[in-house]
């Protein structure tokens, strides 16, 4: 006798072949998948992965750590390049590329420590004196990229331009929003501060500055004048006191002794006739400024200096 069918109901189709054809090949779903979650990289080196996977018959664990490491690799070098752009530096120039052959007088122990980021760990500052051409600059850019290469937000700027666009700001009423872009970088670099006097103006609004980044963020500074002629850049040697007694309190100085670079280049060049020698560095240039090496603290108005203990390489 034939069982009955009809009222059996629906058949149960789970142990049946699933039928693929109409889904698109798993390479595309992969593909789809890594556009979705935003990982270009891996999008785009997937084949790569994959023959290379099957060549050398690596697991799955591996062919994934590679995909993703590729990834987390080309994230990183899009933020440091996005960082870079906004940061505004005059160059790139690395402290690889330093020459401290050429400047004797600077320690490149210390430098190696400063390398290190512990400074910008620590909120504290790094001001570079010494006359023009001695490699200031080029070495607050190096520190510069190497925050930046750590993760940190940089931004350089002159400092005439920085008092110019502070007083701008101020005049015209948006003061407040202009503070910004010089309080939120990890690590601000000043330049050239010191080869133009600021006026009352700006000795305040530099002083407002220096106290708004005071203990919560970096200041990289460079300068051809002492400590003991600021306040004639300032206008006023009570702000410049001020000013030096919080940017001093937690910072390291590092005083550059030695020829100009663009003057070595254009001896080189035969346009400096040898015979005439190199042109005096000012006097306020190293006049009573630190000796290199040393570490500065101030405290309730009182200068102290301690020696600072070389770092090994």
């Amino acid at each position: 006798m034939l069982e009955d069918r009809t009222n059996s109901g629906p058949r149960d189709r789970s142990s049946e072949p699933r039928d693929r054809s109409s889904e698109p090949p798993v390479l595309d779903r992969l593909h789809s998948l890594l556009e979705t979650l935003g990982l270009r990289e891996a999008d785009q080196t997937l084949e790569a992965h994959l023959e290379r996977a099957a060549s050398q018959q690596s697991s799955y664990a591996d062919l994934l750590c590679e995909l993703l490491a590729d990834e987390v690799t080309a994230r990183h070098d899009r933020n440091l390049s996005t960082r870079i752009k906004l940061s505004h530096l005059p160059y790139r120039k690395t402290l690889e590329q330093f020459d401290f052959t050429f400047q004797p007088s600077i320690d490149e122990r210390q430098i190696r420590e400063l390398k290190t980021l512990r400074f910008a760990h620590d909120a504290s500052n790094v001001i570079f004196l010494g006359p023009p051409g001695v490699g200031k600059t080029h070495l607050s850019v190096g520190l510069a990229l190497e925050a930046m290469r750590a993760g940190m937000s940089a931004y350089f700027i002159t400092a005439h331009d920085l008092i110019e666009d502070l007083s701008s700001a101020a005049r015209e009423g948006r003061l407040r929003k202009r503070w910004q872009v010089y309080l939120r970088p990890r690590v601000l670099i000043i330049d050239e501060m010191g080869y133009l006097p600021m006026g009352e103006l700006g000795g305040t609004l530099f002083f407002q500055l220096v106290s708004a980044r005071y203990e919560r963020s970096s200041i990289i500074l460079t300068s051809n004048k002492s400590y003991g002629d600021w306040g004639g850049v300032f206008a006023d040697p009570v702000i410049a006191t001020a000013i030096l007694d919080r940017l001093l309190h937690h910072s390291t100085t590092i005083n550059i002794r030695g020829e100009s670079y663009r003057l070595r280049e254009r001896k080189k060049a035969g346009l400096l006739n040898p015979a005439m020698g190199v042109p005096p560095a000012r006097a306020t240039a190293g006049k009573a400024c630190d000796q290199t090496g040393q570490r500065t603290e101030h405290r309730q108005g009182t200068q102290h200096r301690e020696e600072a203990q070389p770092q090994g390489p």
